[in-house]
Protein backbone atom coordinates (compact mmCIF):
# COMPACT_ATOMS: atom_id res chain seq x y z
CA UNK A 1 0.00 0.00 0.00
CA UNK A 2 0.85 3.99 -0.40
CA UNK A 3 2.11 5.62 2.68
CA UNK A 4 4.48 8.44 4.00
CA UNK A 5 7.10 7.40 5.83
CA UNK A 6 9.81 9.20 7.38
CA UNK A 7 13.09 7.23 8.08
CA UNK A 8 14.76 10.40 9.93
CA UNK A 9 13.92 13.37 12.06
CA UNK A 10 14.32 17.14 10.11
CA UNK A 11 12.22 19.20 7.90
CA UNK A 12 9.48 18.54 5.55
CA UNK A 13 11.86 16.92 3.10
CA UNK A 14 11.59 13.86 5.52
CA UNK A 15 8.37 12.84 4.28
CA UNK A 16 8.41 10.10 1.63
CA UNK A 17 5.75 9.06 -0.39
CA UNK A 18 6.67 5.28 -0.69
CA UNK A 19 5.44 1.28 -0.78
CA UNK A 20 4.79 -0.45 2.62
CA UNK A 21 3.55 -3.84 3.74
CA UNK A 22 -0.56 -3.48 4.52
CA UNK A 23 -0.92 -3.67 8.54
CA UNK A 24 -2.87 -6.70 9.93
CA UNK A 25 -4.90 -6.33 12.71
CA UNK A 26 -4.38 -8.69 16.10
CA UNK A 27 -6.74 -8.86 18.77
CA UNK A 28 -8.75 -5.86 19.84
CA UNK A 29 -7.68 -4.38 16.63
CA UNK A 30 -9.17 -2.44 12.96
CA UNK A 31 -8.20 -2.34 10.21
CA UNK A 32 -9.99 1.12 8.18
CA UNK A 33 -9.13 1.82 4.46
CA UNK A 34 -8.84 5.50 4.86
CA UNK A 35 -9.85 8.29 2.19
CA UNK A 36 -8.60 11.21 4.05
CA UNK A 37 -6.40 11.83 6.85
CA UNK A 38 -6.08 15.18 9.13
CA UNK A 39 -3.14 17.21 9.78
CA UNK A 40 -2.11 18.86 12.69
CA UNK A 41 0.47 21.03 13.59
CA UNK A 42 1.87 18.28 16.56
CA UNK A 43 2.91 15.87 13.56
CA UNK A 44 5.18 18.23 12.25
CA UNK A 45 7.04 18.81 16.19
CA UNK A 46 6.97 14.83 15.95
CA UNK A 47 8.85 14.82 12.56
CA UNK A 48 11.52 17.24 13.68
CA UNK A 49 12.45 15.28 16.85
CA UNK A 50 12.74 15.81 19.99
CA UNK A 51 8.99 16.38 20.69
CA UNK A 52 8.35 16.20 24.49
CA UNK A 53 4.62 14.12 24.24
CA UNK A 54 5.64 11.63 21.28
CA UNK A 55 8.50 10.35 19.72
CA UNK A 56 8.68 7.30 17.17
CA UNK A 57 10.60 5.04 16.63
CA UNK A 58 11.95 4.89 12.87
CA UNK A 59 10.90 4.34 10.27
CA UNK A 60 7.29 5.68 10.88
CA UNK A 61 4.33 6.47 9.23
CA UNK A 62 3.00 9.56 10.71
CA UNK A 63 -0.67 10.24 11.43
CA UNK A 64 -3.28 10.18 14.28
CA UNK A 65 -6.34 11.19 12.88
CA UNK A 66 -8.63 9.72 9.47
CA UNK A 67 -11.76 8.91 8.22
CA UNK A 68 -12.72 5.39 5.62
CA UNK A 69 -14.43 2.69 6.28
CA UNK A 70 -13.76 -0.96 8.29
CA UNK A 71 -11.35 -3.24 6.07
CA UNK A 72 -11.07 -5.87 8.20
CA UNK A 73 -11.03 -6.55 12.33
CA UNK A 74 -8.83 -8.64 14.56
CA UNK A 75 -10.56 -11.08 17.45
CA UNK A 76 -12.60 -9.75 20.47
CA UNK A 77 -13.81 -6.96 18.11
CA UNK A 78 -17.70 -7.04 18.31
CA UNK A 79 -19.14 -3.43 17.70
CA UNK A 80 -17.99 -2.59 14.47
CA UNK A 81 -17.79 -4.56 11.00
CA UNK A 82 -16.36 -4.41 7.61
CA UNK A 83 -18.08 -1.94 5.85
CA UNK A 84 -18.43 0.37 8.57
CA UNK A 85 -18.53 4.20 8.28
CA UNK A 86 -16.04 5.40 10.82
CA UNK A 87 -13.33 8.24 11.86
CA UNK A 88 -10.11 7.06 13.55
CA UNK A 89 -8.51 9.34 16.77
CA UNK A 90 -5.51 7.28 17.41
CA UNK A 91 -3.16 9.93 19.32
CA UNK A 92 -3.65 7.44 22.72
CA UNK A 93 -4.17 3.98 21.00
CA UNK A 94 -1.59 1.63 22.22
CA UNK A 95 -1.09 0.54 18.37
CA UNK A 96 -1.10 3.05 15.95
CA UNK A 97 0.50 2.54 12.41
CA UNK A 98 -0.28 5.80 10.97
CA UNK A 99 -3.11 7.62 9.02
CA UNK A 100 -0.64 9.14 6.29
CA UNK A 101 -1.70 5.72 4.49
CA UNK A 102 -4.18 3.64 2.69
CA UNK A 103 -4.63 1.96 5.45
CA UNK A 104 -4.29 2.50 9.19
CA UNK A 105 -4.27 -0.86 12.00
CA UNK A 106 -5.51 0.96 15.55
CA UNK A 107 -7.08 -0.46 18.38
CA UNK A 108 -10.32 -0.67 18.40
CA UNK A 109 -11.36 2.13 21.33
CA UNK A 110 -9.43 4.72 18.48
CA UNK A 111 -12.14 3.98 16.29
CA UNK A 112 -15.58 5.61 15.96
CA UNK A 113 -19.14 5.52 13.94
CA UNK A 114 -19.47 8.01 11.73
CA UNK A 115 -22.99 9.57 10.61
CA UNK A 116 -23.88 9.26 6.97
CA UNK A 117 -24.57 12.88 7.75
CA UNK A 118 -20.99 13.67 7.81
CA UNK A 119 -18.11 13.07 5.09
CA UNK A 120 -14.79 11.21 5.09
CA UNK A 121 -13.33 14.97 5.23
CA UNK A 122 -14.97 16.00 7.46
CA UNK A 123 -14.46 12.93 9.53
CA UNK A 124 -10.45 12.98 9.02
CA UNK A 125 -11.00 16.60 10.71
CA UNK A 126 -12.19 15.11 14.32
CA UNK A 127 -9.39 13.35 16.41
CA UNK A 128 -6.63 15.61 17.73
CA UNK A 129 -8.87 19.06 17.34
CA UNK A 130 -12.50 17.27 18.67
CA UNK A 131 -10.72 16.07 21.91
CA UNK A 132 -8.45 18.82 22.48
CA UNK A 133 -11.50 21.48 22.01
CA UNK A 134 -13.80 18.92 24.65
CA UNK A 135 -10.97 18.43 26.82
CA UNK A 136 -10.49 22.29 27.10
CA UNK A 137 -14.11 23.10 27.87
CA UNK A 138 -15.11 20.21 29.97
CA UNK A 139 -12.22 18.63 31.48
CA UNK A 140 -9.93 21.40 32.12
CA UNK A 141 -12.37 24.58 32.18
CA UNK A 142 -15.69 22.54 33.32
CA UNK A 143 -17.65 25.17 31.47
CA UNK A 144 -21.50 25.00 32.25
CA UNK A 145 -24.70 26.01 30.59
CA UNK A 146 -24.90 29.55 30.85
CA UNK A 147 -21.58 30.93 30.95
CA UNK A 148 -19.53 32.66 28.48
CA UNK A 149 -16.67 31.80 26.54
CA UNK A 150 -14.06 33.37 24.41
CA UNK A 151 -12.37 31.49 21.93
CA UNK A 152 -9.32 33.01 20.79
CA UNK A 153 -7.95 31.88 16.73
CA UNK A 154 -11.29 30.45 16.62
CA UNK A 155 -11.39 30.11 12.76
CA UNK A 156 -9.02 26.80 13.20
CA UNK A 157 -9.48 23.35 13.38
CA UNK A 158 -9.92 23.15 17.34
CA UNK A 159 -11.50 26.42 17.38
CA UNK A 160 -14.27 25.76 15.01
CA UNK A 161 -14.88 22.65 16.76
CA UNK A 162 -14.64 24.44 20.00
CA UNK A 163 -17.19 26.71 19.01
CA UNK A 164 -19.99 24.07 18.34
CA UNK A 165 -19.54 22.10 21.27
CA UNK A 166 -20.00 25.50 23.38
CA UNK A 167 -22.83 26.42 21.76
CA UNK A 168 -24.69 22.80 21.37
CA UNK A 169 -24.33 22.56 25.67
CA UNK A 170 -25.87 26.23 25.69
CA UNK A 171 -22.62 28.56 26.25
CA UNK A 172 -22.38 32.18 24.95
CA UNK A 173 -19.63 32.12 22.78
CA UNK A 174 -17.35 34.99 21.83
CA UNK A 175 -14.75 33.66 19.17
CA UNK A 176 -11.47 35.78 16.81
CA UNK A 177 -10.28 35.50 13.76
CA UNK A 178 -7.94 37.09 11.46
CA UNK A 179 -9.75 37.51 7.84
CA UNK A 180 -12.91 37.85 6.77
CA UNK A 181 -13.21 34.59 5.30
CA UNK A 182 -12.21 33.53 8.84
CA UNK A 183 -14.71 35.33 10.42
CA UNK A 184 -17.23 33.53 8.20
CA UNK A 185 -16.67 30.55 9.27
CA UNK A 186 -16.72 31.27 12.99
CA UNK A 187 -19.95 32.52 12.22
CA UNK A 188 -20.88 29.56 10.55
CA UNK A 189 -20.20 27.76 13.32
CA UNK A 190 -22.89 29.40 15.86
CA UNK A 191 -21.06 31.70 17.42
CA UNK A 192 -22.68 34.49 19.22
CA UNK A 193 -20.29 37.29 18.52
CA UNK A 194 -17.28 37.12 16.51
CA UNK A 195 -14.21 39.96 16.69
CA UNK A 196 -11.31 40.97 13.98
CA UNK A 197 -8.11 40.13 16.09
CA UNK A 198 -6.64 42.14 12.92
CA UNK A 199 -7.86 44.99 14.04
CA UNK A 200 -5.94 47.44 16.84
CA UNK A 201 -7.51 47.17 20.25
CA UNK A 202 -9.80 44.81 18.79
CA UNK A 203 -11.16 43.47 22.45
CA UNK A 204 -12.12 46.88 23.80
CA UNK A 205 -15.89 46.46 22.56
CA UNK A 206 -16.48 43.12 25.12
CA UNK A 207 -17.60 45.03 27.69
CA UNK A 208 -20.70 46.44 25.70
CA UNK A 209 -20.74 43.35 23.82
CA UNK A 210 -21.28 41.29 27.24
CA UNK A 211 -23.41 43.71 29.08
CA UNK A 212 -20.71 44.23 31.32
CA UNK A 213 -20.94 40.91 32.06
CA UNK A 214 -17.49 39.72 31.88
CA UNK A 215 -16.07 36.31 30.67
CA UNK A 216 -15.86 32.80 32.36
CA UNK A 217 -13.45 31.16 30.14
CA UNK A 218 -11.26 31.44 27.37
CA UNK A 219 -9.70 29.28 25.48
CA UNK A 220 -6.57 30.86 24.65
CA UNK A 221 -4.28 29.40 21.33
CA UNK A 222 -1.80 32.26 21.64
CA UNK A 223 -1.17 32.51 25.17
CA UNK A 224 2.36 34.45 24.80
CA UNK A 225 0.37 37.04 22.84
CA UNK A 226 -2.89 37.10 25.00
CA UNK A 227 -2.34 36.12 28.06
CA UNK A 228 -1.75 39.30 29.59
CA UNK A 229 -4.72 40.90 27.96
CA UNK A 230 -7.08 38.26 29.07
CA UNK A 231 -7.44 39.27 32.44
CA UNK A 232 -8.89 42.78 31.74
CA UNK A 233 -12.08 41.07 30.60
CA UNK A 234 -12.09 37.82 32.44
CA UNK A 235 -14.88 37.43 35.40
CA UNK A 236 -13.89 36.38 38.92
CA UNK A 237 -13.42 33.17 39.43
CA UNK A 238 -12.69 33.10 35.65
CA UNK A 239 -10.58 30.28 33.98
CA UNK A 240 -8.10 30.80 31.23
CA UNK A 241 -7.27 27.07 29.16
CA UNK A 242 -3.71 27.86 27.05
CA UNK A 243 -4.29 25.12 24.20
CA UNK A 244 -1.39 26.79 22.19
CA UNK A 245 1.24 29.35 22.50
CA UNK A 246 4.33 30.21 20.50
CA UNK A 247 6.50 31.87 22.87
CA UNK A 248 7.26 32.87 26.51
CA UNK A 249 6.26 36.56 27.84
CA UNK A 250 7.27 38.72 31.03
CA UNK A 251 3.85 38.45 33.03
CA UNK A 252 2.77 39.63 36.48
CA UNK A 253 1.12 36.56 38.73
CA UNK A 254 -0.82 39.17 40.62
CA UNK A 255 -3.37 39.38 37.94
CA UNK A 256 -4.81 35.38 39.07
CA UNK A 257 -4.79 36.72 43.06
CA UNK A 258 -6.97 39.57 42.53
CA UNK A 259 -9.71 37.65 40.94
CA UNK A 260 -8.72 34.13 41.98
CA UNK A 261 -8.52 33.22 38.33
CA UNK A 262 -7.42 29.62 37.01
CA UNK A 263 -4.92 29.54 34.24
CA UNK A 264 -4.75 25.64 33.34
CA UNK A 265 -2.77 23.90 30.63
CA UNK A 266 -4.11 21.38 27.93
CA UNK A 267 -2.45 19.03 26.31
CA UNK A 268 -4.26 15.74 24.81
CA UNK A 269 -1.51 13.88 25.23
CA UNK A 270 -1.74 14.12 29.21
CA UNK A 271 -5.42 13.31 29.09
CA UNK A 272 -6.51 9.82 31.44
CA UNK A 273 -7.37 7.22 29.16
CA UNK A 274 -10.99 6.73 30.74
CA UNK A 275 -11.55 11.11 29.72
CA UNK A 276 -10.26 10.22 26.26
CA UNK A 277 -12.37 7.55 25.85
CA UNK A 278 -15.65 9.74 26.81
CA UNK A 279 -15.07 12.33 24.82
CA UNK A 280 -14.60 9.89 21.98
CA UNK A 281 -18.14 8.96 22.86
CA UNK A 282 -19.26 12.49 23.29
CA UNK A 283 -17.90 13.08 19.85
CA UNK A 284 -19.54 10.48 18.17
CA UNK A 285 -22.92 11.11 20.01
CA UNK A 286 -22.67 15.17 18.83
CA UNK A 287 -21.51 13.94 15.30
CA UNK A 288 -25.06 12.02 15.46
CA UNK A 289 -27.22 14.38 16.82
CA UNK A 290 -26.05 17.60 14.47
CA UNK A 291 -23.94 19.47 17.23
CA UNK A 292 -20.85 18.71 15.33
CA UNK A 293 -20.37 19.54 12.01
CA UNK A 294 -16.43 19.73 11.11
CA UNK A 295 -15.75 22.68 8.48
CA UNK A 296 -12.62 21.49 6.25
CA UNK A 297 -10.65 24.23 5.09
CA UNK A 298 -7.66 22.70 2.24
CA UNK A 299 -7.52 18.93 0.59
CA UNK A 300 -4.01 18.16 -0.61
CA UNK A 301 -3.13 15.07 -1.76
CA UNK A 302 -1.51 12.57 0.34
CA UNK A 303 1.96 11.90 -2.08
CA UNK A 304 2.21 16.41 -0.69
CA UNK A 305 2.37 15.78 2.85
CA UNK A 306 5.57 17.58 2.98
CA UNK A 307 3.90 20.76 1.12
CA UNK A 308 0.63 20.28 4.04
CA UNK A 309 3.12 20.25 6.69
CA UNK A 310 4.72 23.37 6.03
CA UNK A 311 1.62 25.04 5.11
CA UNK A 312 -0.29 24.27 8.13
CA UNK A 313 2.39 26.18 10.03
CA UNK A 314 2.93 28.97 8.07
CA UNK A 315 -0.54 30.22 7.32
CA UNK A 316 -3.55 31.02 8.97
CA UNK A 317 -5.71 28.67 9.33
CA UNK A 318 -9.41 28.83 8.03
CA UNK A 319 -10.95 25.28 9.16
CA UNK A 320 -9.03 21.72 9.33
CA UNK A 321 -6.48 20.74 6.55
CA UNK A 322 -6.87 17.60 5.43
CA UNK A 323 -4.70 14.84 3.11
CA UNK A 324 -6.72 12.72 0.83
CA UNK A 325 -5.59 9.98 0.05
CA UNK A 326 -8.10 7.52 -1.83
CA UNK A 327 -11.89 9.39 -3.32
CA UNK A 328 -14.56 8.20 -1.60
Amino acid sequence: MKAIQMSSFGGAEVLKYVDVEEPVPNENEVRVKLYYAGVNPAETYIRQGGYAFFEPELPYIPGFDGAGIVDAIGPGVTHLKPGDRVFVASTLARRKTGTYAEKVVCDVDAVYLLPESISFEQGAALGIPATAAYRALFHRARIKPGETVLIHGASGGVGLLAVQLAKYIGANVIGTAGTEEGIELVKQSGADIVLNHSVANYLDTLPSLTHFKGIDVILEMLANVNLEQDFTYLNKFGRIVVVGNRGSLDFNPRLTMAKEADILGMAVWNAPVHEYNESLVAIEAALKNGGLKPIVGKIIPLKEASRAHIEIIESKAKGKMVLEITKS
